[in-house]
């Protein structure tokens, strides 16, 4: 048996087909093998056992003693005794092409849609590699969400990491299905979605493509799923295919890729119970103390690369254990990327929805990405002047919990009155689809309700043209 080159041709190799006996045992999903200091690290294996059934699996750790394999199937009832490990392939590789848009693949990129797999048109390994800084190009083209909270205040340029940080019975799926079904550029580019769901349940599972078929976002769409109830080791390889069919879409092929994960957690979750297995020394609060750079060899595959067309936008879900940023998920995950969405626990339990927290959410790129050119030229101003107002109503909202309402002035009043428009018309938008001229409009006209003397982040030119019917004697803002 022959081994492909990243081309697809057969190179003759005299380890393929060799096959390794003498298992010592078997931990959770791993299987050590002894004598097998010849096997390639991330190579790809069949696992045989004495029953005739076949598995396969992933070396993930070589030394002069044993062989560590990731099994990709349950190992219950593996007889440790009478099996055997073949070799495939030197590493595991995803056949690419643009045949992958709109297929639906399991956690081992096999079709679960009921149709042939695609046709490769090349084989990329799914290690990948960060890209070198020196190639990478600056991220500075807008991708329209059609969510407020996210398009005005903290914009997701092309070629960013920006992450969701959710939590238990906050609405990240939903979010998640609704970026997905409105994603945009505005520049009439080429533009496609991978979605990796990593350890999702059934019915989740059953939500996502439910609203992929109503929408019509399935056939722009390349879909990965792995389930709850899937092999622990698809969740670690889920992210990595997803990721490499990104990079071919968007490096070879020249398109704009948004790739969408969800849940980190459950990714970390996997990590950690694969280390526990290898009986690794553990990290803060158990999970493997290589995990920073095991989630930033994945995360720095984003980005823009010089001289190419095309980009891999991330952002990824994660689910904050306890709602604690502190944890090692979110903690590290923020190291990495370049900003965080952050969900609203009292946000959502007052029904809004997305309940997106403006406050403590960060693009750092998002000045790269608006303005004049990218989206409309107040953008910037009209986004400060709206944090710091809302900024301001939540500051009088705590002091109304102290001294009550009665004892506040006019002013303190209005800045009371912007944050309750702020939450029930800009943030609050259901799953409607809105334009970045739209957010900024009510935006404008939230800002009504705020005395023009108090709108200093605003310049008086913006002012005059886009404020001017708030400013006539005798006119007040709709919101009065």
């Amino acid at each position: 048996m022959n081994r492909r080159n990243e081309e697809g041709n057969q190179e003759l190799d005299p380890l393929i087909s060799r096959t390794f006996q003498g298992s010592r045992r078997v931990a959770g999903p791993l299987l050590f093998v002894d004598r097998a200091s010849d096997l390639p690290f991330g190579s790809v294996v069949t696992i045989n056992s004495a029953d005739g059934r076949k598995r396969s699996g992933q070396v993930i750790e070589v030394s002069e003693e044993y062989a560590v394999i990731q099994v990709f199937e349950e190992t219950l009832g593996l007889d440790v005794e009478s099996t055997s490990v073949t070799l495939e392939e030197r590493e595991a590789v995803l056949g690419v092409s643009e045949g992958l848009i709109g297929r639906i693949l399991n956690g081992s990129a096999e079709p679960i849609d009921g149709l042939p797999a695609p046709v490769p048109e090349a084989f990329r390994s799914i290690a990948g590699n960060p890209i070198n800084p020196v190639s990478r190009a600056k991220p500075d083209d807008f991708i329209q969400t059609g969510i407020s909270a996210i398009d005005g205040f903290n914009t997701l340029v092309r070629g960013q990491k920006l992450p969701i940080f959710s939590g238990a019975g906050l609405p990240g799926n939903q979010i998640a299905a609704q970026v997905l079904k409105q994603a945009k550029v505005t520049d009439n580019r080429r533009f496609v979605v991978v979605f990796a769901a990593i350890g999702i349940t059934h019915r989740e599972s059953s939500f996502f493509l439910d609203q992929f078929d109503k929408s019509g976002a399935r056939a722009r769409t390349l879909t990965i799923l792995n389930t709850a109830s899937d092999p622990t080791i698809e969740r670690v390889m889920t992210p990595r295919i997803a990721l490499t069919a990104a990079e071919y879409l968007a490096f070879e092929r020249g398109y704009d890729v948004l790739v969408l994960m969800t849940d980190m957690t459950n990714y970390c979750e996997a990590l950690r119970e694969i280390g526990t297995a290898r009986e690794e020394i553990p990290g803060r609060r158990g999970y493997p103390g290589y995990m920073y750079t095991d989630l930033a060899s994945l995360y720095e595959r984003a980005g823009k690369i010089r001289s190419l067309d095309g980009s891999v936008t991330l952002l990824p879900i994660l689910s904050m254990p306890d709602d604690d940023i502190t944890h090692p998920i979110p903690d590290l995950t923020g190291y990495i990327t370049e900003g965080q969405i952050f969900l609203s626990r009292q946000l959502h339990n007052k029904n809004v929805f997305p309940p997106i927290d403006v406050l403590r959410s960060l693009s750092r790129l998002m000045n790269n990405g608006i303005g004049k050119e990218k989206t409309r030229e107040d953008h910037r101003e009209v986004a400060n002047q709206l944090y710091a107002c809302y900024a301001e109503g939540q500051e009088i909202r705590r002091l109304v919990a102290i001294v009550g309402e009665e004892a506040l002035g006019d002013l303190d009043r209005s800045y009371l009155r912007f944050a309750e428009i702020f939450e029930d018309e800009l943030i609050q938008q259901g799953n409607a689809d809105r334009t970045i001229s739209e957010t900024l409009d009510i935006g404008w006209r939230a800002l009504g309700v705020i005395p023009a003397s108090e709108l200093r982040r605003l310049s008086k030119d913006l002012i005059s043209r886009y404020f001017s019917e708030y400013l006539e004697e005798g006119v007040k803002s709709p919101y009065y």
